[in-house]
């Protein structure tokens, strides 16, 4: 990519692993000089000369290397090798003497085997006011899935209307980066649409490097962006956000997750005049949701913000600075809270990216924490509040906290709820995770779990 890709901002700072070499690496450490710099995408004049920031730089462009070159091609043999021997396993125990096929509605990831579970729980009614929470964690679950599975689970198993699923083009990146599916409650007359984004599934390196990653660009009236975040939701090269873009030519299956998923809402609300929509996402899937929103809102689609009932987001990491985080805050948590953000426990990915300077990244709206026992507290985030760091102390009480997981989950099912029993396979996974302590925190299964267990605590709004 050249500086020319980036013209649609005014001010940015996008990290390039693939071009940092020894040279590059030492020149950030003693020279606040980064926008001479070649692992550094940003204005030439650009200079930090706060050493503790180019140290961040450093750290982070040396682990995203070392994750894309050595972690990466292991873990992307030995998880397709994991993943095909389960779903072998699982053919064979139901009696099905057939070869795995990738795309067929029994094909689970591994995110699907660690915690079974797809129906709703049945005693969390349209009622109740965990409701939204309920179906939103859900439908973020089975975001991780393939197109066939998510297909079967919303026609056959919650008895609902599956409208479409969208592999996304990522134009910076020559990839698809961003998955997501769109579904209503009824066939006709529908009262909700949902938007589920898929988030980071469980070994995808370059996605883990994503969210690392503390790469940004600045937008004329919205803030700061988180770049990765950015590039999957469907910006385009030169023109960043414009209101209207055509898919890729002569390539029809290559569509950008904004215009594609925003056009597919607008027909939905058409025909279905009392419907509201749902928005959610797991981790990147979460901040990819909030992202969307808000350039709904940055598009004046006033339209589909009006008919917006909530944006549910679990483990969702930083997306902007303040001033998007005011922007955000002025059009999703007005007249009424619309943007729920759901945490739990030590979850680390919502303190990324690490990023030394508050200015860049933070939090915002209204924050549900759970602690390991599924106890709820409400915290309100101003924007402009600094996000916490893990310290050293955290990091070593993290492996208790691992210990203790494992020790609640194995009665769980039997204390609390039936539904939150869980299966061998993930309480091997939490055993596992007992030596490496973070690591179990942002599984999926613990936000479905708290929203089961919370109560009437969770609101559909506020």
């Amino acid at each position: 990519m050249s500086k020319l890709d980036y013209c649609f901002s005014n001010d940015y700072m996008v990290l390039r692993p693939d071009r940092a070499g020894a040279f590059e690496l030492m020149h950030l450490l003693f020279s606040p000089k980064v926008g001479r710099n070649k692992a550094v995408d940003c204005f030439t004049s650009t200079e930090l000369h706060s050493f503790r920031r180019r140290l961040a730089i450093f750290l982070n462009l040396l682990l995203q290397l070392f994750l894309l070159s050595l972690v990466g091609p292991v873990v992307a043999v030995l998880g397709g090798a994991l993943e095909f021997a389960l779903n072998l396993a699982s053919n064979v125990l139901h009696g099905r003497m057939e070869y795995p096929d990738r795309k067929s509605a029994s094909y689970r990831s591994i995110t699907g085997f660690i915690d079974p579970r797809v129906d709703l729980e049945r005693s969390i009614t349209p009622a109740d006011s965990r409701y939204h929470a309920a179906l939103c964690v859900m439908a973020s679950k089975v975001a991780y899935e393939n197109e066939a599975f998510i297909r079967d689970v919303v026609t056959r198993r919650w008895q609902m209307e599956f409208v479409q699923f969208f592999n996304c083009w990522n134009e910076f990146e020559n990839e698809y980066t961003a998955q997501a599916f769109v579904f209503c409650d009824k066939p006709a007359d529908a009262e909700l649409v949902v938007v589920a984004f898929r988030g980071t599934p469980a070994l995808d390196v370059a996605r883990w490097c994503a969210d690392l990653d503390p790469s940004w660009y600045k937008i004329p009236r919205l803030g700061r962006a988180h770049a990765a975040y950015t590039h999957a939701l469907g910006a385009q090269r030169n023109i960043g956000w414009p209101k209207w873009v055509e898919h890729v030519k002569g390539k029809p299956q290559r569509v950008y997750a904004y215009y594609a998923i925003r056009d597919a809402v607008k027909r939905l609300l058409e025909a279905n005049g009392r419907a509201r929509v749902l928005v959610t996402g797991h981790g990147s899937g979460g901040a990819l949701a909030v992202l969307f929103t808000t350039v709904l809102a940055y598009h004046k689609e006033k339209a589909a913000l009006d008919r917006l009932a909530g944006v549910y987001t679990f483990g969702q990491p930083q997306v902007g600075d303040a001033m998007l985080a005011m922007f955000a805050e002025r059009n999703l948590d007005r007249p009424r809270k619309r943007h729920f953000r759901i945490t739990y426990g030590d979850d680390p990915l919502p303190r990324l990216p690490h990023e030394s300077s508050a200015a860049h990244f933070l939090h915002f709206g209204i924050r549900f924490h759970f602690d390991s026992l599924y106890n709820l507290k409400v915290v309100k985030e101003l924007p402009g509040d600094v996000s916490s760091s893990l310290s050293p102390a955290e990091f070593a009480t993290s492996r208790i906290n691992a210990a203790w997981e494992l020790a609640r989950s194995v009665y769980l099912g039997y204390w609390r709820s039936a539904y939150c029993r869980e299966g061998w396979l993930l309480l091997a996974a939490r055993a596992a995770a007992v030596a490496l302590p973070g690591l179990p925190f942002h599984r999926v299964q613990d936000y479905v779990n708290a929203i089961t267990l919370a109560g009437s605590n969770i609101p559909k709004d506020m």
